[in-house]
């Protein structure tokens, strides 16, 4: 048997080295990463929600029209409204168009898809905003004193608390604080929407009752989470190590064990804004919001296709931009990932 020949010269130490970092420098980082994975859920639900509109028997032209529409107006509607088109220059234009922020106009109002939702997107998104700060207030606080109390009583009391809460529709708490806080005490008005900047104070009024009513689901996952990974990372060496060397137990928790075990509970914080969206719909209706989920609502119930493409569309921007904030958050709570992003060598430096 003949001896292999060799494939090339014995790399050294350093020459490994070197190939590593090379390597190293041509993986993408991990916001990198997330940047490429958001674009591409992005595009995907962009061709999604186009073919929901597109493959809908809805005809604007007759719709608009009416029973006595001809066939001539509907053909002509519709090429005013560029139906008439192959379906692919239809999307590249549609999302086009949308990337500038141009969502194109509703067939039966005429008006601009992105003026609509500009006016109904910050309702949603005050009282979405005003929900998660309850759900990290209230759920961060829960998993704290749940976690130092360890199997006691405070911790048996609010892990059935958030088993209760977590089986409860958001619908089914908004009728009971209106029923309670409401019509009992009469302490908060039931319905309305007053704008932020018109007056912070009858805003915060208005949407006490349904921010509250969206965060306690979100806000009990976040303390079952943060429970879970807290008692586990009390446990561990660095926090023992700490106690050891006299450090207050206040520094210990929220310098040390707690800034380590908060990754799981910022990851359902970021996958409740999907949550949120989606009770929005039945809790818009209920306190009489003039929110996103109405506007949408209507537009399925007209069969208008520009206006629920535009609303599915935002949305879909929306949940991206909340779990592109989470990785940034998580990369930002975890020092090692941020270390190694940063102190990749550069391309031909030495190992």
């Amino acid at each position: 048997m003949t001896a292999a020949l060799p494939l090339g010269p014995p790399r050294t130490a350093a020459a490994r080295g070197g190939l590593l970092a090379r390597r190293a420098a041509r993986a993408p980082r991990p916001l990198g990463r997330a940047l490429l994975s958001t674009a591409t859920v992005f595009l995907i639900s962009s061709v999604i929600t186009f073919g929901l509109g597109a493959l809908s028997d809805a005809n604007p032209g007759a719709a608009v029209l009416g029973e006595t529409a001809t066939p001539a107006d509907i053909a002509r509607m519709n090429h005013e409204f560029g139906l008439d088109r192959p379906l692919t220059a239809q999307f590249t234009g549609w999302l086009g168009h949308a990337l500038t922020g141009d969502l194109g106009r509703s067939w039966f109002t005429t008006l601009p898809v992105a003026d609509s939702i500009s006016a109904a997107l910050p309702v949603d998104l005050s009282i979405a905003g005003l929900a998660l700060l309850f759900a990290v207030l209230l759920g961060g606080a829960a998993g704290i004193a749940a976690a130092r109390s360890n199997g006691g009583k405070v911790d048996l009391a609010i892990t059935g608390i958030c088993s209760v809460l977590g089986t409860l529709p958001a619908f089914v708490i908004a009728i009971g604080l209106i029923a309670v806080v409401s019509v009992q005490a009469g302490l908060l008005p039931s319905g309305g929407y007053v704008p932020f900047g018109q007056d912070p104070g009858q805003w915060l009024r208005f949407a006490l009752l349904p921010a509250l009513a969206l965060s306690l689901d979100a806000a009990a996952g976040i303390a079952r989470q943060l429970r879970t990974s807290l008692v586990g990372a009390l446990r561990e060496n660095y926090v023992t190590g700490a106690v050891m060397r006299g450090l207050p137990s206040r520094r210990v928790l929220f310098g040390h064990a707690l800034r380590n075990s908060a990754g799981p509970a910022v990851t359902v914080l970021g996958m409740s804004v999907p949550m949120l969206i989606g009770g929005a719909v039945v809790t818009e209706r209920i306190f009489n919001l003039p929110g996103i989920a109405q506007l949408s609502l209507q537009a399925a119930q007209q069969h208008d296709v520009p206006v629920i493409q535009g609303t599915l569309l935002v949305t879909v921007a929306v949940v991206l931009a909340a779990n592109l904030a989470v990785d940034a958050g998580l990369l930002a709570l975890n020092p090692a990932a941020r270390r190694s992003s940063a102190a990749r060598p550069k391309q031909g430096s030495p190992a």
